[in-house]
Parts: structure tokens; sequence; C-alpha cells
């Protein structure tokens, strides 16, 4: 059986979307679940986020939308983004990051469009994943230490965005790469065509400068 990390943060509507694809992976797969905190993997990369850059905003907003019709998989903006994941990811871990507790929030964010920014829609939320004392719960230092270690771990696998599925020393970013995965598994975690392999080895001809313009590498 073969295991996989699942890299992913509940601010990423692509990671939402994935979370409905998980299945294609298939059952001889042990999925473990990886909460990370998005903004601490940009961080660490020196790079912004979609919804950092306007033009690229509106694209990504629009594209989920469009893609979400094309997957079948019901999709509502929540009424603000970004937005601070940090009570959801420690939720996540609180629960044990238990599949089902995932998608719950998931689907609570993605599919009906809401957010825990207010105390009936928290009560709400945290009632579904019968967590005792969620406050107190996601406030405990194991449970920020968790999240810390999965964001520390993903950035020493080379993760450089969410959501990314990692198996072995392959990352898969992106819910488009959903598929790709999947076959890789299918094919016993390897390539089986030497393109695969001679395309990551090319050598770099050109770096951009510190303006911006691309220079020759010598």
């Amino acid at each position: 059986m073969a295991t996989v990390d699942w890299y992913f943060d509940f601010i990423s509507p692509f990671a939402y979307l994935q979370s409905e694809r998980l299945a294609l992976l298939g059952p001889k797969t042990r999925l473990r679940y990886r909460p990370v905190l998005f903004a601490g993997i940009l961080a660490a990369n020196g790079q912004k986020g979609p919804a950092e850059i306007p033009r690229k905003r509106a694209f990504t907003y629009r594209y989920v939308v469009w893609q979400a019709r094309q997957l079948g998989i019901p999709l509502k903006m929540p009424h603000e983004h970004p937005f601070n994941p940090l009570p959801l990811l420690r939720l996540a871990i609180a629960c044990d990051c238990a599949p089902d507790a995932v998608h719950r929030i998931f689907r609570f964010v993605w599919r009906d469009g809401r957010l825990p920014d207010l105390p009936i829609e928290w009560a709400e939320l945290v009632h579904d994943l019968r967590l005792p004392d969620a406050d107190g719960r996601i406030a405990d230092a194991d449970v920020k230490d968790a999240l810390r270690h999965n964001t520390e771990e993903a950035i020493g696998r080379g993760v450089f965005g969410v959501p990314t599925l990692a198996v072995g020393d392959e990352l898969f970013w992106g819910v488009d790469a959903t598929a790709m995965a999947a076959e890789y598994l299918a094919n016993g975690g390897r390539w089986t065509d030497p393109e695969y392999n001679r395309v990551v080895n090319l050598p770099v001809g050109a770096v951009r400068s510190e303006g911006g313009a691309a220079k020759k590498k010598r």
C-alpha cells in the first residue's frame, strides 16, 4: 500500500476541489492529511499568493468557478477571500485530521460559502464536528506545534504550493495533477516514460537579473 501525504490549506479553493477527487488515487493508497499554512510556504519560497496579484486574483476566482463547473463539484465562494485560515487548520488538527472532519470543514467554506467569523457560524461547525471545547483545543500548544511541524515538513520536502500530493520524493501540485498522481501510483510509483526523467534534468539556459531581464547563463 502506497503512502501519500496530502498538504493542504483551507484557504485554497483548489484544495477543496482536490478534496472531492481524492478517490481517484485508488483504494490501495494510505492517505495522510497534512494541514499546512500556505502563507508560510509562500514566505519560504519568496512568492506572492495568487490573491496578492490583482489581475491574477480576478482570473483565479473565475477559473476556480469554471473548473468546479467542469468537474461537477458544487462551489460557492465565501463572502471574503483571502481569510485567516488558522482557526480552521488548528480545528482539523484538533480533530486528529480525520478525513470526515477535513471534508466537513472544506465543504463548510467552499460548498456552503461560509466562514467561522461569527460565533453562530463557528458554533455550528464545531457542533457538526462533535469536538468538545473546540476553542480550548485549538489554543493548545500541541495543536499549534503540529501545524508548525506540518508546514516545516512540507517546506523541507520542497512543497511550493497547495494542494500538493507527495509520494516519496515526487510532488504533484494542484487539482489538475490528481490524475497524474493516480497514474504514477498505478505504475508502482515510477515513471514509465523516460521523457519524464529527461525534462527535469534540462540545463538552465538563462536566468533573470535583478531588473527582471533574462541573461544567458555562462
